[in-house]
């Protein structure tokens, strides 16, 4: 298989090929992994009946998929990756912010994928807690750098092996029978703070891929529909997520320790067969963590390529640049490994703070605002139509970042309104405020021409439920 030869440049539609059916695999086995099962365990841990959290964790799972999703819809229809659109947002260098606050956000789940696999990685090999580490850095940093194909060739794969052992660790965990009354959803067993808690991390599980999503489907051929890359994406999400989150749940409630080592305690599941389930554990969060270290390197080198307007980066850079951010990847995950608990809840909500409202401006531009048209060329001139900074787009978005202080909630802050609730809820005014703002402020000005100097695709409105 050869490595990736395109980055972050538009991909012609002689290079574009495969299925929209391959977001459906690639979505469900990357979040079909333990990390996954973490986020579920974590309400019941917090005191919220397994009833009311398997609500919860359903809600915020089929809402935030909705954001990831519409942002999936734009691959085929733009070519490029995700965060390269945001120029035509925030400019050609000023989207250099939200894409240095990604970069920050997608480090950071490297290192908690890291710390999740050390002891899985342990069980397998003879080595030391920050050998473990290290070695599973080395193997993202190699599948990262082969590129799209082969992450999702291993999605197709992992959909199935994955599949077929979190089916079963569910059906051992269910036959041994759970505690009385854990199902129960009433009003006595209810706690709102947590409901809400529950919710918002789910939620944030999801809506944390959209700055990356599009980055795979950009492949895809320009006549495959926005409906049809909408629900592969959307239902490869619920799917993959919601399975595993709610078995995490199921295990916490039978008071099996899901946070601290998941994958030894899905392994222990199977006696005689701990070492092979092992290797489809952490195989399966290898390629969750290889996505979040391509789509770091795609993000960073939007970030430099966007002063000088560089359209592509060679073999070479892209190995360095990889290799660096793999770097800093496994050192913050030995620094963290042993404060895992506050650290991994902390990026989990803080990451809602600064993603959810640039997935609101983004969304509101593409299918409010411009309705799907761009000049692809001008995003890589610094000095064509969407300018180098836009001051306006970076002031809504830190009013929307503002706005949340009220409503965080974190292990070192908790805002005045969480204080009042008795939980955190600041994605709902992160989506809203901020995609209210830039519809009002763009809503009259010329920004979808049907015309551009620039030479380049000028792509044509779609919408992404009911486009043919």
């Amino acid at each position: 298989m050869e490595i990736e030869s395109r980055s972050v440049e538009f991909i012609p539609e002689n290079e574009r090929y495969g299925s929209p059916k391959r977001l459906f695999t690639i979505w469900c086995s990357a979040n079909m992994q333990v990390t996954t099962m973490v986020i579920g365990a974590l309400g019941v841990v917090a005191g919220l009946n397994l009833g009311w959290t398997f609500i919860g964790l359903l809600l915020g799972n089929l809402i935030g998929s909705i954001f990831m999703a519409a942002h999936s819809a734009q691959g085929p229809h733009l070519g490029i990756p995700q965060m390269i659109q945001s120029r035509a947002q925030f400019g050609v260098v000023g989207a250099g912010l939200p894409l240095a606050i990604v970069v920050l956000a997608y480090i950071l789940f490297t290192a908690a994928n890291g710390v999740v696999m050390r002891d899985s990685i342990k069980a397998v090999v003879p080595v030391s807690d920050n050998d473990a580490i290290i070695l599973f850095g080395v193997l993202t940093l190699i599948v990262g750098y082969v590129g799209y194909e082969l992450i999702h060739r291993l999605g197709v794969w992992m959909s199935v092996l994955s599949g077929i052992v979190f089916a079963l660790a569910a059906y051992v965990v269910l036959s041994r029978g759970l505690p009385a009354g854990v199902w129960q959803v009433s009003g006595s067993t209810f706690k709102f703070a947590t409901f809400c808690l529950v919710v918002t991390q789910a939620a944030s599980w999801t809506l944390g891929a959209g700055p990356y999503v599009a980055d795979y489907s950009r492949y895809l051929p320009t006549s495959t529909t926005t409906r049809s890359t909408f629900w592969y994406s959307y239902l490869g999400i619920v799917v993959g997520s919601s399975v595993v989150m709610l078995l995490g749940a199921i295990m916490a409630s039978a008071a099996m320790d899901v946070i601290a080592d998941p994958g030894s305690a899905i392994a222990r599941l199977f006696p005689g067969y701990e070492q092979l389930a092992y290797f489809i554990i952490i195989v399966g969060v290898l390629e969750w963590n290889v996505m979040n270290l391509y789509s770091s390197y795609m993000s960073t080198t939007t970030i430099f390529t966007g002063f000088k307007g560089t359209v592509r980066i060679g073999k070479l850079a892209k190995f360095v640049i990889m290799a660096i951010v793999a770097v800093i990847v496994t050192w913050i995950a030995i620094a963290a490994q042993y404060n895992f608990g506050a650290y991994f809840s902390d990026i989990l909500i803080g990451q809602v703070y600064v993603l959810v409202p640039w997935s609101a401006i983004n969304l509101a531009d593409y299918y409010w605002v411009r309705k799907g048209r761009y000049s692809v060329a001008a995003m890589y001139d610094v000095n064509g139509i969407y300018g180098r900074v836009n001051w306006t787009t970076l002031s809504i978005y830190a009013v929307a970042v503002l706005i949340q202080i009220p409503f965080m909630e974190l292990s070192f802050y908790k805002g005045p309104i969480a204080h009042l609730i008795g939980t955190d809820i600041s994605w709902l005014p992160g989506l809203v405020v901020p995609g209210v703002l830039y519809y009002l402020v763009n809503r009259n000005k010329r920004l979808h021409l049907t015309a551009f100097d620039a030479p380049g695709p000028v792509t044509a409105p779609l919408s992404p439920l009911n486009s043919a």
